[in-house]
């Protein structure tokens, strides 16, 4: 599949919205909105931080669909990334080529991740990426209602 990033358009925010919607997709991130389906608090998270200076955030388009979009937030020395990807296209190596490029578009390091300690998928594209583990949380995870493992990922220079 061709993996390309674009600038975040108004018209991917329902796309990612229905994403949001696919419960495997969310339990597996873990940490996610109190309510995904609050519409109102969605739309209210996109506009704040599409106003953010200093945060990449692309769309991640496969063969010219939307499937997602990875972002790189936060302050300097701290800044992480993050990612989603559309469940029908997990397994296809997306969520990596995505991410590669990603980095490409923000250079500076470090960098990190951080994921559900059971989300193999999502350390597997880390690690594909130079990601490497190097430190162990516990946190409250919205999509499971309880604190689970977390493990934290360092992208070094």
């Amino acid at each position: 599949m061709d993996v390309e990033l674009r600038e975040i358009h108004d018209s991917d925010l329902p796309v990612f919205y229905r994403q949001m919607m696919d419960p495997e997709a969310v339990w597996m991130a873990a940490f996610t909105a109190k309510d995904p389906a609050d519409r109102d608090a969605f739309d209210a998270h996109w506009k704040r931080i599409r106003s953010l200076a200093g945060v990449v955030q692309r769309t991640v388009l496969a063969d010219g669909d939307v499937v997602g979009h990875v972002a790189v937030f936060g302050e300097p020395g701290e800044r992480e990334v993050t990612y989603w990807i559309d469940r029908a296209y997990w397994g296809r190596g997306i969520a990596t080529a995505a991410l590669r490029v990603l980095l490409t578009q923000a250079p500076e390091r470090p960098l990190y991740a951080r994921a559900a300690a059971d989300n193999a998928g999502s350390v597997r594209v880390l690690a594909r990426c130079g990601f490497r583990l190097t430190g162990r949380e516990r946190g409250f995870a919205n999509a499971r209602g309880e604190e689970i493992d977390e493990v934290v990922l360092t992208l070094e220079g």
